[in-house]
């Protein structure tokens, strides 16, 4: 926590940090602090976190922790898979090698059923044993006759190998068409974009968007439009009630791999939102690296949201078409969460006009000698640790940055978290030999907030909220 204290009086920016699981954790945090009715005018994120600022920011937290919530619907666990694709072609190659194998799995069961046999006779039961064989060596004639297993194993095999084909191709074209349209080529060797990122994000963000849209639509019944109406009205609804109990303005960041630059993607009320955009000191212009969901790119929320869960290198990016009279002139970047851009985060918090801030992180502090746990071999779980690493490492310089540039600065993590970014089905915990799952994760944010924030910052300072 900051040595100067809470004041409700205060521009406060709360600061959601993380992927995947984190945002159960903060989950639990907002629900402790819309209990203690801690005030909030900035809702800002990055990764996951921009998820769990865009549902705040529309008052829509409760959507995140309650019980039929978007974090502990039974859908969650298949939050980061396997490409269809791959999951197909790498099912059928299993299925093929097994039968490849299957002569080499007929002579070991050969050999079990001799020595059952052999057993058999040495305990004096030679008719068992005797039937037995007779019984195998029947099974074992009509398996290799020249209509079975010789003629049906290779057609098998082939048709499984056509399939393991047709998967890959099938995910290259989907993979193409998901470019929607550009016109940049793609280099690199055919099998590179035959498999392309191994992980797939979609029933992420499918089901992000609606529960987003329930909080947009209101008591309407309408299906969940296109990504660009979507984001239309998502923008409407924010700019339309900014001031409004239970909404905040909005802050994201995500990473342009084409620009090469974090993008900072807002919706302010005045005046902040004109100090904001405004040129630098420095004379730099700052409409390349800013989209201003109340101007004419009010419709790029849905695709900041999907870059914003996408992960380098493991998952598709998303694409962002920049209007023809914007500063990137109608060109198409690839959007994706990079893991350590909270600095850049808490920047453009202060330039926003936070006074102080108080972020959410679901890492937990360095360890110590003799703390490791087994190491991850799954691309999903290495992955995970490598982003933990990068957050936990940043975390203590983005706390000294935040209190040179604000008033105050509060930190709500916990001190140990055995859930990876993406074990949404839980994560076994070595410390107390049994499973965590996510809504443990999420009762200890809750339990967080106030042990770490409410109780000994908020209730200490005498401020009334």
């Amino acid at each position: 926590m900051s040595a100067s204290g809470y004041s409700p009086r205060l521009r406060t920016a709360i600061v959601f940090t993380g992927a995947g699981t984190a945002g159960v954790y903060h989950a639990g945090v907002l629900k402790a602090l819309g209990e203690a009715g801690i005030k909030v005018d900035i809702a800002a994120g990055h990764g996951v976190g921009a998820v769990s600022a865009a549902f705040t920011a529309v008052d829509g937290a409760s959507k995140l922790h309650e019980a039929q919530g978007l974090w502990l619907r039974p859908g969650v666990t298949s939050a980061y898979g396997w490409r269809r694709g791959l999951r197909i072609a790498g099912g059928a190659l299993l299925v093929a090698a097994a039968l490849i194998l299957s002569p080499l799995l007929l002579l070991v069961v050969t050999l079990g059923v001799y020595l059952v046999g052999l057993l058999l006779s040495l305990a004096s039961l030679t008719d068992a044993a005797a039937a037995m064989t007779r019984a195998y060596h029947a099974l074992l004639e009509t398996a290799i006759a020249p209509e079975a297993l010789p003629t049906v194993m290779p057609r098998a095999v082939v048709l499984l190998l056509l399939v393991t084909l047709i998967a890959l191709v099938i995910s290259w074209f989907r993979a193409r068409l998901a470019t929607r349209g550009g016109r940049r080529r793609m280099r690199g060797a055919f099998w590179q974009r035959v498999f392309g990122a191994p992980l797939a994000h979609t029933r992420l963000v499918d089901a992000v968007m609606s529960r987003l849209w329930e909080l947009v639509r209101g008591l309407m019944t309408a299906p969940r439009p296109a990504p660009p109406d979507f984001g239309r009205r998502y923008a409407e609804l924010l700019s339309e009630n900014l001031g409004q109990p239970g909404f905040k303005e909005l802050l994201m960041t995500v990473h342009d791999v084409d620009a090469r630059r974090d993008l900072s993607v807002t919706l302010l009320a005045e005046p902040h939102r004109t100090a904001f955009h405004a040129r630098r000191s420095d004379g730099r212009p700052r409409e390349g690296e800013t989209i201003d969901l109340a101007g004419v790119q009010r419709d790029a929320m849905a695709t900041v949201l999907e870059g914003a869960l996408a992960m380098p290198l493991v998952t598709a990016t998303a694409r962002l078409t920049f209007p023809a009279d914007s500063y990137w002139r109608g060109e198409t970047h690839r959007l994706v969460d990079r893991p350590g851009c909270l600095l850049h985060l808490i920047d453009e918090a202060a330039a926003a006009g936070a006074e102080q801030v108080i972020i959410v992180s679901a890492a937990p502090p360095p360890s110590g000698p003799h703390q490791l746990r087994a190491a991850r071999a799954d691309i999903a779980g290495f992955t995970g640790e490598v982003v933990r690493g990068i957050e936990t490492a940043s975390l203590a310089e983005v706390e000294r940055v935040a209190r040179a540039r604000m008033t105050a600065c509060f930190v709500i993590r916990p001190d140990y978290n055995p859930v990876g970014p993406f074990d949404f089905a839980g994560a076994d915990d070595d410390a107390s030999d049994r499973r965590m799952t996510l809504a443990e994760l999420m009762e200890r944010g809750y339990r967080d907030a106030y042990q770490q924030f409410i109780e000994p910052v908020v209730a200490a300072s005498g401020e009334r909220l």
